[in-house]
C-alpha cells in the first residue's frame, strides 16, 4: 500500500470517455472497489455530479461541455496530492476539450475509451435518454441527436468494446489489468 504522505507522485488520472450507457460508471465503481481492496487511495470525479456541484449551471451546449470537462480536470489537479488514482467516468464528447484535458494533466493521464454501438446503448439506456430522444422529448442527447456528436477520440490508451456481447466483467478485467500493467507500476 502507497502512504500518500510519504510520497510526492501526484495521482494517475484514468479519464474514461464513451456515450450515455456505454458503462463509464459502473466500471469506475468496479475499478475503485478492486483497487481500493488492495489499499490505494481512489476518488471518483463523476461528470454529471461535478456538473451538478456548482451553482452555475451548464447546458448541454458545446461550449458549456468544454467548460464541465475544464472544471473536471482543474478537480483533478486539486485532489492529486491526495490520492493514488482519480477515476473520471464522463461522455467528454469532443477532440477539443479531451486534447485540454490532456495537457492540464499530463503525463499522468490515461484515456480509456468505452465503445459501444447504438443498438447496445438504446437496450441497455440506464437513464431513459435514448427513449427520450426517441419520443422527441430530449434534443441533444450527445452521440445521437445531430447537433450534439460523439467525436470518436484519435488518440487514447486503451479502447474497450462494451457493446451487446461483451460482459461487464471482460471489461472490468482489461481496465485492471491497463491499470495494474501501466497506472500502478508508475506510482
Amino acid at each position: 500500500m502507497i502512504n500518500r504522505k510519504t510520497t510526492n507522485k501526484a495521482a494517475c488520472v484514468i479519464w474514461i470517455t464513451g456515450m450515455s450507457g456505454s458503462g463509464k460508471t459502473t466500471l469506475a465503481s468496479e475499478i475503485k472497489s478492486a483497487l481500493e481492496t488492495e489499499g490505494y487511495n481512489l476518488l471518483i470525479l463523476d461528470g454529471d455530479q461535478v456538473r451538478d456541484s456548482y451553482k452555475e449551471k451548464l447546458s448541454f451546449t458545446r461550449d458549456d461541455i468544454f467548460k464541465n470537462n475544464l472544471r473536471i480536470a482543474k478537480k483533478c489537479l486539486s485532489a492529486r496530492d491526495q490520492h493514488d488514482v482519480i477515476i473520471v467516468p464522463v461522455i467528454s464528447p469532443y477532440e477539443k476539450s479531451r486534447r485540454e484535458v490532456r495537457k492540464l494533466l499530463e503525463p499522468d493521464f490515461h484515456l480509456i475509451y468505452l465503445k459501444a454501438n447504438i443498438e447496445s446503448l438504446k437496450e441497455r439506456d440506464p437513464k431513459g435518454l435514448y427513449s427520450a430522444a426517441d419520443a422527441g422529448l430530449l434534443k441533444n442527447l450527445i452521440g445521437y441527436c445531430d447537433s450534439t456528436p460523439y467525436e470518436e477520440p484519435n488518440k487514447y490508451e486503451l479502447m474497450i468494446n462494451t457493446s451487446k456481447g461483451h460482459s461487464v466483467k471482460k471489461a472490468s478485467d482489461k481496465l485492471f489489468k491497463y491499470i495494474n500493467d501501466r497506472v500502478i507500476s508508475c506510482l
